[in-house]
């Protein structure tokens, strides 16, 4: 099967496509697709890379990813033993070229718009979720009126975007393929010492060509990703209720030193992370 770019399997005559993901963990490479991707996290969560940011995903979040927008999803198995996903596919024109821009429908161009950078829906989520509640069971023509609901609700919905940067060309199948290494390395040795030289050559690549390649796909330096990735992984461990000091924390997700973690841990989330622990422990508690 080809990681980039990834073909969602369609059943004969469907235009749009309703999948459910119940497995150990949802397809772990990065990848691409022509459709658009609305999903409901049933349960499961995990890290959630998408274009050039690490976000996280959980339990009952929406998550809208636009078309050929380089995404993967990472699940904590620690936390489910089963991640499970309600997903619908489609293209702005599955329904015919030029469906989308009706004068009825411009009300969802809204939605079109904020899709490209993918999006995860911070209210109206529980009108939603009873509405992908219904998907499974609905004819044909009902999944389309309810995906028509979905568009309307999603386009006056509270948001926040996934992405900031979208290089506008597709990955060729090399160029997803060493992307998807670089981005599988980095999330699987992100606490050890990763070194420029390492990451390089994982991409068969000199230092320089590397650091040239990555800005060009991501526009942002390969060390600030790294360090993105630390820092939300950081969060985590400073909110799963173990105890851990901020100096624990540092040093397990690949900080030499906690001078630096707290400077770049600042730079990210624009707190210090005793801060950042303190408030969010508070808000758990209550």
């Amino acid at each position: 099967m080809k990681v980039l770019p990834f073909k969602i399997p369609k059943p004969e005559g469907s235009n749009l496509v309703y999948q459910v993901d119940l497995e150990p963990y949802f397809y772990n490479k990065l990848h691409q697709h022509e459709e658009i991707q609305i999903s409901y996290i049933v349960s499961g969560e995990g890290t959630l890379i998408v274009g050039d940011t690490i976000n996280y995903y959980k339990t009952g979040d929406i998550l809208i990813l636009g078309s050929q927008l380089p995404h993967v999803f990472e699940s904590d198995q620690e936390k489910h033993s089963q991640s499970h996903m309600q997903t619908l596919f489609f293209t702005e024109s599955s329904f015919g070229e030029g469906f989308f821009g009706l004068e009825e429908l411009i009300e969802l161009q809204v939605f079109f718009k904020q899709a490209k950078h993918g999006f995860k829906v911070n209210s109206n989520q529980i009108e939603i979720i009873a509405l992908f509640n219904r998907i499974e069971l609905s004819s044909k023509l009902d999944r389309f009126t309810i995906l028509l609901h979905l568009l309307k609700i999603l386009s006056i919905s509270d948001y926040k975007s996934l992405s900031s940067f979208i290089y506008e060309k597709n990955y060729s199948l090399v160029e997803g393929e060493r992307m998807r290494d670089v981005i599988e390395y980095t999330m699987s040795h992100y606490e050890k010492d990763v070194t420029l030289e390492s990451v390089a050559n994982v991409a068969n690549m000199t230092k320089n060509a590397f650091c040239k390649y990555f800005k060009k796909y991501t526009n942002k330096t390969y060390g600030k990703f790294l360090n993105e990735l630390r820092i939300e992984h950081s969060c985590k461990l400073m909110l799963s209720g173990k105890n851990l000091t901020i100096s624990d924390v540092a040093f397990k997700v690949g900080f030499n030193n906690i001078s630096n973690f707290n400077r770049q841990f600042k730079k990210v989330k624009h707190k210090t992370p005793l801060i950042f622990k303190n408030e969010n422990f508070h808000i758990k508690k209550e």
